[in-house]
């Protein structure tokens, strides 16, 4: 695409903010499709930090200072992501007011699991186990829009929304600047008895609980390889656990359903260490997590 070209036609792109810096140092990548280095680029990502406090240093024979009681909250650094489709462009005015008109949560997930697709990327080369996906109830701020090459890159529009809620908008507006504050989405009330039981000594955590929230995090973000290798460590972890749990009698039949699945799930993982998945495989993966799920679900249950 020409340069004159790219001034003149219109890209969509969906932004997020986080109260947290995302972890890539700010600026602009490239994304192609897995494995295409030749293919034409899909979109590109900007990460920008917002609202980095000031910090004085403290002289190096001061490595600590009392603090105050009662302190104010501490600034925090704001990570902005942008994500802009460059491989389907807008066909005009028209076509681009009626596409923000129509745009609402689906297209912000599918621009998020572009953003995950980069962090994941980030997080494996920068070996930090510390880093992990975005979820939209994360976002302090969502928003959709459309703008003209370098505009969008640089954080202008053309115009754009915000997303305040699951199904609800905010005000349109045009022309302007990225700015403005969101609203955070309601979060899922917490187990709280659970929670509970498990810090004071009540009840263990099991190691499968850990490692199949893993491979459904894989499986969430198009990794089926990840997914299929970790759901066999879990799956056997849970197996092994969930025999000897004390009311394991109470979902014996969903024990017996994981044991069925043992077998496939092997052959799954397999064939994710020399190569890519079959169909048949990845549904196996899929219908395996969500099977494992319930039974740890049915074992909460019959601890409550």
């Amino acid at each position: 695409m020409s340069a004159e070209r790219s001034e003149t036609m219109l890209f969509r792109f969906a932004q997020v903010e986080l109260p947290w810096a995302l972890g890539p140092p700010d600026g602009r990548y490239l994304a192609r499709p897995d494995g295409e280095a030749s293919a034409a680029p899909t979109h590109v990502i900007v990460f920008a930090t917002l609202g980095a406090p000031e910090r004085r240093r403290l002289a190096a024979r001061r490595r600590s200072r009392p603090a105050e009681p009662e302190p104010l909250p501490a600034s925090v650094v704001t990570g902005r992501a942008t994500v802009i489709d460059v491989g389907q462009p807008l066909e005009g005015e028209a076509a681009a007011a009626a596409w923000l008109r129509a745009a609402e949560e689906p297209e912000l997930e599918e621009a998020l699991r572009t953003l995950n697709r980069a962090l994941h990327a980030f997080r494996v080369v920068s070996a930090d186990p510390y880093l992990y996906p975005v979820a939209r109830r994360q976002t302090i701020v969502a928003r959709l829009g459309y703008g003209v090459g370098e505009q969008v890159a640089e954080g202008l529009w053309t115009a754009a929304r915000e997303l305040t809620a699951v199904g609800t908008t905010g005000s349109v507006g045009r022309p302007g600047r990225l700015g403005g504050i969101g609203s955070r989405r309601s979060r899922l009330l917490a187990p709280q008895a659970r929670l509970a039981a498990v810090l004071g000594g009540r009840e263990p955590a099991l190691a499968c609980e850990e490692l199949v929230l893993r491979a459904r995090l894989d499986l969430d973000q198009a990794r089926p390889r990840e997914a299929a290798l970790q759901l066999l460590v879990a799956l056997d972890a849970a197996l092994a656990e969930l025999t000897a749990d004390s009311r394991a009698e109470a979902f014996a039949d969903r024990l017996g359903e994981l044991r069925d699945q043992r077998e496939a799930v092997a052959g799954a993982a397999q064939s994710a260490l020399t190569g890519s998945l079959t169909d048949p495989e990845r549904e196996v993966v899929r219908f395996t997590v969500a099977r494992l799920e319930a039974a740890l679900r049915a074992r909460a249950l019959a601890h409550a």
